[in-house]
């Protein structure tokens, strides 16, 4: 399933950058990069959305969906089964909800010859102390083993 290394390195880093990949009851496809996500274990993942977000509403009416995950020489498709297991996070300023991916597939997503030589480079806008404090409310969230 998911090495240990990345499991490692995602926990180290704290907000780790991924694409999860989910579809509406139609079968509409809908593809969105996250951060709030921590690995409880090799096949449980928790992520944090939005709880009025498109892929928040996507993983309510169909569970299953591909999380993305990029890291040096490694690009991983986590194939899920979601269930939400808090409707929302308190004391945050919008609604954030706790989605829990059952991993039950894990494939190599590079193309042939190539690698990934990095984590992806992002920056949060936006009041920097503030944000700190948002993140450290979900990220505790979703540590959480209830």
């Amino acid at each position: 399933m998911i090495p240990k290394e990345l499991i490692d390195l995602m926990r180290d880093l704290n907000l780790f950058p991924a694409v999860v990949c989910s579809s509406d009851e139609k079968g509409s496809l809908h593809a969105a990069f996250v951060t709030w996500l921590y690995p409880l274990d090799e096949r449980t993942l928790r992520l944090g959305l939005s709880a009025e977000g498109t892929t928040a509403w996507n993983l309510t009416v169909n569970p299953k969906g591909v999380l993305t995950l990029f890291a040096p020489g490694l690009a991983l498709s986590c194939y899920f089964e979601a269930r939400r297991v808090k409707s929302t996070i308190e004391g945050l300023p919008f609604p954030v909800s706790v989605f829990e991916l059952s991993v039950y597939r894990v494939e190599n997503a590079l193309f042939p010859g190539t690698t990934v030589v990095g984590i992806i480079p992002f920056a949060r806008t936006g009041d920097p102390v503030k944000n700190a404090q948002l993140d450290a409310l979900v990220l505790e969230e979703l540590k959480r083993r209830d």
